[in-house]
């Protein structure tokens, strides 16, 4: 019998913060300047003599995150010298932190945090390979060097299989994302390299133990941290299945994107291979003292989660949709202003649909009609609160078709109007008038025997046919439903 093997994964997701200045310089922190080496002083360039000083502001976005992932937060903290001696890094040594970070434990998206704390960013290597007749080189940019870089690290969690390790590391990431942008602290671009992610990975056929563990390091895209965390187990699973488990050693890899595999970069350091020391140049922190922790965490905002919670309650509206609404703040804005309207004009829901029916219409007509006319062209916004509100009254009111409507809207999002208005002009009300519509009945009735020869033969969706031919002699202004009971009358 083939033994069960349990993965065991934890993360260490590194975001550059946003600031106007870096972590311990006044130069510019600007990760969209392409021109190179131009925001760049002698602190951040490790000149003999230059001193740091800490950015308080980039301190206060890290306890944010700690009060979001309900933390500890540090009543004393301080910087620490991580050495080694890379291109990238000028001093040779990173400012980081190691035995007082800022944030001391939490639970975040089903991972309990180990530790947040804070660091400076490396320059940025350039390499040209050799691959051409000039011999290959590197440069370096240290536009990034110094940019103010925190660290959040998991506690190791152990999944049943691959597929579900791979999925639950990939939605923490994306999460956690998620939090950074509602908290302003990160634009957390991982195209950018504004958060990279790390995997410690482990395999062992004992749920309650930890196996040798490998880390794959910077990991740029949701995608790959699912497919580099789901080869990494099946890699190291194989092994141990065939008795290999001497090759399974402590190590960091890499992730080829054009190989879909991990690759061996290194033996994996420990932290004495860093000889971590308290930084001289820095002053110790008070944390308690320098900033109002209790007014911090009231001024949170709402955090992806809980606004999860609030919208299944409020709005009963699809779990998709409100994902779209998560991941685009200014669309959940609009949308609710939406609603607030519909409520005001209707508060006891005496329309033709009920309060719960208006809302998952407006919300149709947002997440499919809207997004999908923005995806088609960038020039389109999204029309005031007030006009698709009044979009979505006339579609309930059963003033205009749902084509209508889908037409209207594509108007009002190049030009923001009335809707009203619009269909008035353009002659798009729906009729109800049952004597007025009767003509055009009786009209596509006699020119098309043949369907109502099948529809009375027994086959009653032919009746369909007839109803979209009635719409269109009408302009799209015939009331379907008005329509349908006419016909059933008149084919009797």
């Amino acid at each position: 019998m083939a033994n069960k093997y349990y993965p065991t994964i934890g993360l260490e997701i590194h975001a550059e913060l946003k600031t106007q200045t870096k972590m311990f310089c006044g130069c510019k922190n600007d990760p969209d300047e392409e021109k190179p080496n131009v925001n760049i002083c002698p602190v951040c360039m490790a000149h003999p003599g230059a001193l740091p000083v800490i950015n308080k502001q980039a301190i206060e976005n890290v306890i944010k995150v700690g009060l979001a992932v309900e933390g500890k937060i540090a009543d004393f903290s301080e910087f620490d010298r991580k050495n080694y001696f890379y291109p990238d890094i000028p001093k040779g040594y990173q400012i980081s932190q190691y035995k007082y970070p800022i944030v001391s434990g939490g639970h975040f998206a089903d991972f309990d945090i180990i530790r947040v704390h804070l660091e400076e960013d490396t320059a940025n290597n350039k390499h040209r390979d050799n691959s051409s007749d000039e011999d290959g080189y590197s440069l370096i940019d240290f536009n990034r060097s110094g940019i103010p870089l925190m660290e959040l690290v998991t506690e190791p969690c152990t999944f049943e299989n691959a597929g579900k390790a791979a999925m639950g590391a990939t939605k923490f990431a994306k999460e956690f994302q998620l939090m950074l942008w509602y908290l302003g602290v990160s634009e957390a671009n991982m195209e950018k390299g504004e958060m990279r992610v790390e995997a410690n990975i482990s395999v062992s056929t004992d749920s309650k133990k930890l196996g040798v563990k490998v880390e794959v390091k910077n990991l740029n895209s949701f995608r790959s941290v699912e497919r580099a965390i789901k080869y990494e187990i099946e890699r190291m699973t194989e092994l141990l299945e065939n008795r290999k488990e001497s090759e399974v050693v402590q190590e960091t890899r890499g992730w080829d994107e054009s190989k879909q595999k991990t690759f061996s970069q290194r033996k994996k350091e420990g932290s004495a291979d860093y000889r971590y020391f308290p930084d001289p140049d820095l002053q110790k922190l008070k944390l308690h003292e320098t900033f109002d922790l209790e007014k911090m965490e009231k001024g949170l905002p709402e955090l992806p989660a809980e606004k999860r919670v609030r919208y299944q309650k409020d709005f009963g509206i699809k779990d998709e949709d409100i994902e779209s609404y998560i991941n685009d703040p200014v669309l959940g804005a609009r949308f609710e202003e939406v609603v607030k309207i519909l409520k005001n004009k209707d508060p006891e829901g005496k329309s033709t649909s009920d309060g719960a029916g208006k809302i998952i219409i407006a919300s149709n007509y947002i997440t499919t009609d809207y997004v999908g006319l923005k995806k088609a062209n960038l020039a389109v916004k999204p029309p005031s609160a007030n006009n698709f509100a009044e979009l979505i009254s006339l579609v309930i009111e059963n003033k205009i078709s749902s084509r209508v409507a889908k037409d209207i809207l594509a108007t009002i999002v190049l030009k923001d109007e009335s809707p009203l208005k619009i269909a008035t002009e353009k002659n798009l009300l729906q009729s109800n008038d049952e004597g007025e519509l009767k003509t055009i009945v009786q009209k596509v009735i006699d020119k098309n025997s043949e369907i109502v020869a099948v529809y009375k033969s027994g086959k009653e969706n032919a009746i369909m046919s007839l109803v979209g031919k009635i719409i269109k002699e009408s302009n799209g202004s015939a009331n379907p439903q008005i329509v349908i009971k006419l016909l059933k009358e008149m084919l009797k």
